[in-house]
This record gives C-alpha cells, sequence and structure tokens, in this order.
C-alpha cells in the first residue's frame, strides 16, 4: 500500500467520536471520508464541520485507512456492508475495527473481510472524543503509524487480533460496570428513604469514589442506549461459564432501562447534584 504524506482516511459512522476523530485528522491534513446516508441533519452537519467529506462507498474502499467507529451491535453488519466495495478496491484499505466488541466478535469480523484480501487490524479507543486513545493489535497493528503521524494517540500492542479489544472489554467493564453499579445502588437508597445519608456517607468515607460517581453518573444517561450492547459484549467476554457474566448481564438490563425512564435518570442528575 502506497501512502502518502497525509494518508486519505474512511471513517464508518460520524457520530460524536467519529466527527472527532475525523476532525483531529483533517486538522492535521489528512483527507477524511465518511458516508453520511442516513445520518440524522445534526449529525451530517457536524461530519461536515469536522471537515469530513461525504462519499461513496465504494470511495471509502479506495482509501488507505478504514476506521470503523459505530454502535457495537451493528460492528458485523458494517463490516458485511463494505465487503463487497472492499473486494472491488484495487489496493484494499487497512481495516480498523474500533468498535467496544469481544475479541470472538472482532475474530469474527476478520473472518468476514479475508476473502475481500483486506488487511485487518484491532482497535480499541479507550477516552473522550476531546481525547481519544487507540489501542491497536494483530499482525497489521504497527502499519498504523501514519495514524500517529497524523495526530492520534496510538499504542500498539503486542498480541494477536483480539487483544486490543479484551482491553476495551476490560477497561470499560470496570468504568462502565462501576458507573451502573452507582446507579443502582443510588437509585435503590433513594427508593428506601437512604439517599442523603449514603451520600453523605459516601463523602466521608469513600471521598473518591464519591467525586467520581458525581463526574460520571449524570454524564451516563445520554449514552445509556448505546452502553446496552456493550455490556452485552462484556458478558460475553466473560464466558457464560463464569457466573460474573450476570454483572454485565444486570447492567445492560440496567441501561436499557435507564435509556427510556426519564423519571430515573433526572432523580440520578439531582442526587448526585448535591454532592458538587
Amino acid at each position: 500500500m502506497t501512502q502518502s504524506k497525509h494518508p486519505t482516511v474512511a471513517i464508518l459512522g460520524a457520530g460524536s467520536m467519529g466527527s472527532a476523530i475525523g476532525r483531529a485528522l483533517t486538522q492535521s491534513g489528512a483527507r477524511v471520508l465518511t458516508s453520511l446516508e442516513g445520518r440524522s441533519a445534526a449529525s451530517a452537519a457536524r461530519a461536515r464541520e469536522a471537515g469530513m467529506e461525504d462519499a461513496s462507498l465504494d470511495s471509502l474502499a479506495a482509501c488507505e485507512f478504514m476506521l470503523s467507529i459505530v454502535p457495537p451491535a451493528v460492528a458485523i453488519d458494517t463490516a458485511k456492508r463494505m465487503a463487497p466495495m472492499l473486494e472491488r478496491a484495487s489496493v484494499p484499505p487497512l481495516y480498523i475495527d474500533c468498535n467496544a466488541i469481544n475479541p470472538d466478535t472482532v475474530r469474527e469480523i476478520e473472518r468476514k473481510l479475508e476473502p475481500t484480501g483486506t488487511p485487518f487490524v484491532d482497535g480499541a479507543i479507550i477516552g473522550m472524543p476531546s481525547s481519544p486513545k487507540f489501542y491497536m493489535s494483530g499482525p497489521h497493528a504497527r502499519r498504523t503509524q501514519p495514524l500517529a503521524d497524523a495526530g492520534l494517540a496510538v499504542r500498539v500492542l503486542d498480541g494477536p487480533v483480539g487483544a486490543a479489544s479484551a482491553l476495551k472489554m476490560s477497561y470499560a467493564g470496570i468504568t462502565k460496570g462501576l458507573t451502573a453499579l452507582g446507579s443502582a445502588m443510588s437509585l435503590a437508597a433513594m427508593r428506601n428513604g437512604a439517599g442523603d445519608a449514603l451520600l453523605a456517607e459516601l463523602a466521608e468515607s469513600q471521598p473518591a469514589l464519591a467525586a467520581w460517581l458525581a463526574g460520571n453518573v449524570p454524564r451516563m444517561p445520554p449514552k445509556a442506549y448505546r452502553w446496552v450492547a456493550e455490556m452485552e459484549e462484556i458478558a460475553q467476554f466473560i464466558g457464560d461459564e463464569f457466573a460474573e457474566h450476570r454483572i454485565y448481564e444486570g447492567a445492560a438490563g440496567l441501561y436499557a432501562r435507564l435509556a427510556q425512564d426519564s423519571d430515573a435518570t433526572d432523580a440520578l442528575e439531582r442526587f448526585f447534584d448535591k454532592s458538587r
């Protein structure tokens, strides 16, 4: 693959994370393409403001790099949708799956793309859209260096396809699992008249935890619907043979409920506002 000084990058998924990454790349001089087909007007405007160009799927497949940054539930379908275009590409791009999926899912995507001759990298994004870090694994991971040169924080893991996704599952299992735990117990305390006492006790005996929850739980409601599939992926990552996988099935159920229950999320926001 011949790479220019400023790479051409296709981003599948122009959501908040995809657009933020697109902006970082375009500001460094890279050309960034995406497909805005079916996207909302707000998403399309955000992508264009980031300097991303609306392009056909065949044009995306002609880029040097392709980053898949979509909801976990559609990661496989996204790869399947791109497969015909990748097969037609004279030089297929380096396909980097950056989704919050478990190692088995990422290996399934690799298998689906294998007949197209597309080189594959297992990627994981950790961090907020304003400062994401990219972990890469697999035999082609070191080929992502031009993305680092273009301003992305890239860290190559010494491991096979699946290693980066395992890191993402483990990290998100702790951070988003803790957000779920704090939300669940705070709601239970409030329902039973112990909310203020819980908040006071956390502030006194667990000040670091109280501050962490106050900073993270109120930011969760708009993302709850996206975290359902991620919790399910984490449960699969742990494995049905281990009882603890049920922790994350429960977290998925909690986030599914909170995505629909504005009374509960409003109560959580008011609850943690008291601790600030």
